[in-house]
């Protein structure tokens, strides 16, 4: 039986932006996260309190997370790699912080020199600081269907890294498909496993649509009884790994497949549209949103939608 109800997670603020060569400007960013707010998504990926000298894009997080509208019900979170970075947070009122790590030991080597045992050993202040704070602490799993350096990844090493973050005490996990070979069979086949070390309400879908696959593997993890899914309006934030290539999956697009299936999500799909109109606009790229730009075409037509 399929979820009644579905929780999405808007991650264009934070990963949909972090990778544009130019600088998206601070207002433009608030307005965004304000917007996607007024539109219904509970939970916004909103910055990171990372090194400017490795993220300029997100040099600004402070000045965002000040400038926001605070809408009552709705989870502002930011990427925090270090303490450092969860103190920033801290100060700057962030609702939640992110911590992560990978299911691939080489891409752990690979992007931050050190294994999967001691990437989590790292977050084990930065998690306790966020409790005694009062903060949710959610943990994001890289590469949990496939990796760009080692290729297959094993569905134990998943396991293996959700259970270290249970330990971490992480109120989310998300399983995260960042280079989007993920298949169904195979996302159905993980979320069957990690369900079984960790609360299957509390764990989450990310998945990048790198070979068109992204909505199928939301659709298999809402039959594992997955409720929690991310997605990034106008599909914004590429893939790093396959030039040239989709990112995250399009809210809209994820939105649309829900609504078909009668799952309640609280997002307002016509003004989700908009928002992705408005972005895509802004920072001159086409949206990546199929659904997005189908029913644009129909608005700008004065055709009435079909959904």
């Amino acid at each position: 039986m399929l979820p009644p109800k579905v929780k999405i997670v808007e991650v264009a603020p934070r990963d949909g932006l972090q990778n544009e060569k130019d600088f998206v400007a601070t207002e433009l960013k608030i307005e965004l996260i304000n917007l996607l707010a007024n539109a219904g998504l509970q939970n916004v990926e909103s910055t990171s309190f990372v090194s400017p000298k490795w993220v300029p894009q997100m040099a600004d997080a402070a000045a965002v997370m000040a400038g926001i509208d605070r809408r009552a019900g709705t989870i502002y979170s930011a990427l925090t790699p270090n303490l450092r970075g969860f103190e920033a947070a801290l100060e700057a009122k962030a609702d939640e912080i992110v911590i992560f790590g990978a299911a691939s030991e080489a891409f752990s080597q690979k992007n931050i020199n050190c294994s999967i045992a001691e990437s989590i050993a790292r977050f084990e202040p930065v998690a306790k600081a966020a409790k005694e704070a009062g903060l949710r602490v959610r943990g994001s799993i890289s590469c949990a269907l496939g990796c760009p350096y080692q290729g297959d990844v094993p569905v134990a090493s998943v396991v293996d890294v959700v259970e270290r973050m249970k330990a971490l005490g992480c109120d989310e996990i998300d399983i995260a498909d960042t280079i989007g070979v993920g298949t169904a069979g195979r996302t159905r086949e993980v979320m069957a496993a990690v369900s079984k070390v960790f609360p299957r309400e509390r764990l989450s879908g990310h998945f990048h649509d790198t070979y068109g696959q992204a909505v199928a593997n939301v659709y298999a993890s809402l039959q594992e009884g997955i409720e929690i899914f991310h997605a990034s309006v106008a599909g914004l934030g590429g893939c790093p790994y396959a030039k040239g290539a989709t990112g995250n999956v399009a809210t809209e697009d994820v939105v649309f497949l829900l609504n078909g299936l009668g799952i309640e999500t609280g997002v307002d799909l016509d003004q989700l549209v908009d928002i992705g109109d408005f972005i895509s606009q802004a920072i001159g790229k086409p949206s990546a949103s199929r659904v997005g730009r189908a029913l644009l075409a129909k608005k700008r037509a004065g055709i009435a939608p079909c959904v």
